[in-house]
């Protein structure tokens, strides 16, 4: 089956806009998965970012609202403050090393966090970020 994963917040996007690949359907049944406290948090921003004069909004934030009632407790973990702290440095490695600007700085701590987090127990990151995550490997 191979190891458990911890998803990104891109898997999460991509499921709820269709875009989602089958094999990584096909994975997601296969495998344990994990979330991480980070995705949910930039999930609820994106729902907060979104215009509530616009008509897709409500239907948008009740799916984003769903997804994240059906994630069991059981599976959403919380970064430490170990890996809070080595995030906050690696991800200043990686704004000077990829020329971030401000916009980037907050996206880069945020795929810190959730690499040194699922580094820390044992678990696989499933993303699309591939040009991140190759550069912290």
């Amino acid at each position: 089956m191979g190891p458990a994963l911890l998803l990104d917040t891109c898997v999460y996007i991509d499921q709820l806009q269709g875009r989602a690949p089958a094999i990584i359907e096909g994975l997601l049944s296969l495998r344990l998965t994990n979330h991480s406290t980070v995705a949910m948090v930039e999930m609820m921003h994106t729902a907060g970012r979104l215009d509530p004069a616009h008509p897709g909004t409500r239907n948008a934030i009740a799916r984003i609202g769903a997804l994240m009632d059906a994630i069991p407790g059981h599976r959403l973990f919380a970064p430490d403050a170990e890996v809070l702290g080595r995030a906050a440095m690696l991800s200043g490695v990686l704004c000077r090393l990829r020329g971030y600007a401000s916009d980037d700085r907050m996206r880069a701590l945020h795929v810190t966090i959730l690499f040194l987090q699922a580094l820390k127990s044992g678990l696989t990151v499933l993303t699309r970020d591939l040009r991140d995550y190759d550069l912290l490997l």
